[in-house]
């Protein structure tokens, strides 16, 4: 995603003029050595920026007003080379609109035994120097990231590298249009919520359309348009039927992807929602359109879910040039004997094929639910791996998110069931899973992937300010409710906090 390409972290080191000009020299110079170390790391995605060393408040709260202003940047690195009075950095830090990390490292990896002076340690005091930033940070309740090391210690890297790409997925909420084509499905309740909430705590803006205005978009599709993309299906995909290269069903299916997409680009739109209960004017329910747009990067909720097609897009910014694959999904049934409990994940049609294990089947056949005609669809299995479901709910006077890890395993085949599908083992089980997650209040719908693990959602989760609960291996159900008690007084209280 070009995203990456527009997005800096700038590095800032603290420091103070009581060292002397060939400290602050140094301090400069080892900075920028860290910097740049940064920079080339393949694993961190965007590029690392050096700023000049902070000395006064006036430099640190110019540098956060700067940071604020400037839209390449998505967030701050800090390091405290020496000592750096944290009161020089409190009306900065209370202005800070962007995501931080505080490096919590030194230049030196080990200590000179032999030629260790007072010098050495006036020069290298990160050690009580970043206590004295992280108080600043206590203090303001200052939601930030904490990474630990020697800046060459690949377990920093890799830290620092999820975070950069939770900060941009932040970056990407601030911009991010959803498009919603009809209301959510009549009477579900998890997939509503306060737009106006979700807009305030997690910045990105819900737009409402009648079905209609995507219906005259797809009425403006030229034939040899529908013909083109006819031709690249055949290309892509295993097509064992291949007269359904020439099935009206499937020139439907083509005009309603090219209409979407044109809907989406031209309003500046990177995720959206359908609903099959809202289909008037289409002549199916939109499936291959939906996935091959998620296999583009855009998020997805099926019947009117916002909240998860704007989670979706999340992570697959986050996801981007990784291994593996982000797609909507939903908890379908359950495999229960004994010993070999499993989820089937499926949805109607909506599942993308970023996911697959497999060259996905282009294949056409009736839909049970809607009352249209047949729908195209990819059909595939997700090959064998690990995974990890979220989905993020709203509890009224919060937003919650859930992650749960899984075990994808291979799936048996399903002759009569054609749709793209997953097999996994949810953590630590499916009976312990499944019950935490519904006295948790998760949704029915979820994004699921297997490029991400829980790192990067705890980091993205914690930019937004929300509440993050893990459903993993070492669960006890009895704290689990504890917890989840605990944390409805903490959100009841924590506007209050000064």
């Amino acid at each position: 995603m070009d995203i990456y390409g527009n997005s800096e972290i700038w590095f800032v080191t603290g420091s103070q003029h009581l060292y002397g000009e060939e400290v602050l020299r140094k301090v400069k110079e080892d900075s920028e050595v860290i910097t740049g170390y940064l920079d080339e790391a393949r694993e961190i995605p965007v590029k690392v920026v050096f700023k000049p060393v902070l000395t006064s408040a006036d430099a640190i709260t110019g540098l956060c007003s700067q940071a604020n202003n400037e839209d390449k940047c998505i967030g701050l690195i800090t390091w405290m080379h020496t000592f750096s009075p944290a009161k020089m950095w409190i009306n900065g830090l209370k202005s800070l609109t962007k995501p931080i990390l505080h490096f919590h490292t030194q230049f030196n990896r080990d200590i000179p035994w032999k030629d260790i002076d007072m010098d050495f340690m006036n020069l290298n005091q990160s050690a009580h120097g970043g206590r004295e930033f992280g108080f600043a940070g206590s203090r303001l309740r200052l939601e930030r990231k904490v990474v630990t090391g020697h800046w060459k210690d690949k377990q920093c890297i890799e830290e620092i590298a999820i975070w950069s790409r939770a900060a941009v997925a932040l970056a990407d909420t601030k911009k991010l249009r959803i498009a919603r084509f009809g209301d959510n499905m009549r009477d579900v309740a998890v997939t509503e919520g306060d737009k106006v909430s979700a807009q305030v705590q997690m910045n990105y803006s819900v737009h409402g359309y009648g079905v209609g205005d995507l219906v005259k978009e797809c009425n403006d599709i030229s034939d040899k348009d529908i013909e083109n993309l006819i031709s690249e299906y055949g290309d892509l995909y295993r097509v064992e039927d291949r007269n359904i290269l020439k099935s009206d069903f499937l020139k439907d299916a083509a005009r309603i992807e090219i209409g979407l997409r044109n809907f989406l680009e031209r309003g500046g739109f990177k995720a959206f929602t359908t609903t099959f209960e809202d289909l008037h004017g289409l002549p199916q329910l939109p499936g291959l359109a939906v996935q091959r747009l998620m296999a583009e990067g855009y998020g997805f909720g099926a019947e009117g879910d916002w909240k998860t097609s704007a989670l979706i897009r999340s992570m697959k910014v986050m996801a981007s040039g990784l291994d593996g694959g982000t797609s909507f999904m939903e908890d379908y049934t359950y495999h229960l004997e004994p010993g070999k409990n499993a989820v089937l994940g499926a949805h109607m049609l909506e599942i993308c094929p970023s996911i697959g294990g497999e060259k996905p089947k282009l294949e056409i056949h009736p839909l049970s639910i809607g009352g249209k005609e047949d729908p195209a669809r990819l059909v595939f299995k997700a090959g064998p791996g690990n995974g990890i479901n979220a989905s993020i709910i709203d509890l009224g006077n919060r937003f919650r998110m859930l992650l749960n890890p899984v075990r994808v395993i291979e799936c048996p085949d399903m002759p009569k069931l054609p749709v793209a599908s997953v097999l996994w083992e949810p953590a630590p089980d499916l009976k312990t899973a499944a019950t935490a997650w519904i006295i948790a209040g998760g949704a029915h719908h979820t994004g699921f992937s297997t490029a991400l693990d829980k790192r990067y959602l705890h980091d993205f989760g914690s930019m937004l300010g929300i509440e993050i609960v893990d459903i993993d291996r070492d669960i006890i159900l009895e704290e689990f409710k504890n917890q989840l008690r605990w944390n409805d007084l903490f959100f009841h209280l924590k506007g209050g906090m000064a």
